[in-house]
């Protein structure tokens, strides 16, 4: 470090150890300023950058250790010596534990003087330095959790998009699947969180389809018994494909996958469950997949508007759907509307 480089402002209402401090700190070719009072002081620290602070602790008018507390929350960068005629351990240690560097005790040599500035400045500097790596370290975290999460999230989606081309969905109704489900899982009071990563996991209801045929799939009339059997094993294949996985994402879409088709009076499968033991994200995902089946073409059957969609799903409150959740549907339908009106195929 360039002890020109380098400013001290000097504190004491003694102009006399002023002088000497002045004086030592000008030989070692320090640039320095000087202050009467800790008022003084603060009015300096205000206009003017300073290195380090050394401050008689006996001051009148504002102690040096009031001083020490004002300067600390103030300036972050700025390293103080602390000077004192009392020779007491217990302020020593005070000052130190406040967050002074060094301590020094009238009447005082010289070399132990310079000694605490190099010493405060050195420090003060790999503090500085320290702390301008950690910044940047947390810097580099975050853009590599964002490109982790963007990644992931491409993962998803594509992962998603697998099934759509099975049966000749769009990607815009894995869009829709996730804001449906963001938005009625945060009217339920879930956590923003948990939201988040239902919006996530929710597209992937349907990645089991990659294991139906595809004359199930696309076939226009109605499923025999045994092709609708087959149909219902995409719960449990996208189960299957999904659940090994040690991300809570995936792991998340696998238990929508499973649950999905479960309905609230046992009467769903794969298994039957009925009620809250069917997993709140079945429940949700099970209202916003209906809404969005009805107002969405396909290969067997047209679309319908929302508004008859609505009508027909009601028969469903309480046997298809969860009473509470589909309360929340139909109070918030607009916004249902407004999300399949902007997502449209």
């Amino acid at each position: 470090m360039d002890p020109q480089q380098q400013t001290i402002l000097i504190v004491d209402d003694e102009s006399q150890v002023r002088g000497v401090i002045g004086a030592i700190v000008n030989m070692e070719g320090y640039l320095y300023c000087m202050a009467e009072d800790a008022e003084t002081a603060l009015e300096t620290l205000a206009v003017q950058h300073v290195d380090l602070l050394i401050s008689d602790i006996n001051m009148k008018g504002m102690t040096g250790m009031e001083l020490l507390q004002i300067v600390l929350d103030r300036y972050r960068d700025l390293a103080v010596i602390m000077v004192t005629g009392i020779d007491d351990r217990e302020t020593a240690i005070e000052t130190l534990h406040m967050g002074a560097y060094g301590y020094v005790t009238k009447p005082f040599q010289a070399n132990e003087l310079i000694i605490n500035i190099a010493n405060a400045l050195r420090r003060r500097q790999l503090e500085i330095e320290n702390r301008r790596h950690r910044e940047e370290l947390e810097i580099l975290v975050e853009e590599r959790t964002r490109e982790l999460s963007k990644s992931r999230e491409e993962s998803i989606h594509i992962l998603s998009k697998a099934a759509e081309f099975r049966d000749n969905e769009t990607a815009k109704h894995t869009i829709r699947m996730g804001l449906y489900s963001e938005q009625l899982a945060r009217m339920s009071g879930i956590t923003e969180t948990l939201c988040q990563k239902i919006k996530q996991a929710a597209p992937l209801h349907d990645v089991g389809k990659i294991g139906i045929s595809d004359t199930i799939l696309l076939k226009p009339g109605k499923l025999t018994t045994e092709e609708f059997d087959a149909m219902k094993s995409h719960c449990e294949i996208g189960f299957r494909i999904l659940s090994e996985s040690t991300s809570d994402i995936l792991s998340l879409g696998a238990e929508i996958a499973l649950n999905h088709h479960e309905k609230y009076n046992g009467g769903g499968y794969p298994q039957g469950l009925s009620g809250e033991d069917i997993p709140i994200t079945g429940r949700i995902a099970a209202i916003c997949d209906v809404f969005d089946a009805l107002t969405s073409e396909r290969v067997y059957k047209k679309a319908i508007p929302a508004d008859e969609a609505l009508a027909i799903m009601m028969e469903g409150k309480g046997t298809h759907f969860d009473p509470r959740l589909f309360d929340h549907f139909v109070r918030n339908f607009k916004s249902f509307v407004a999300i399949r009106t902007r997502f449209a195929d």
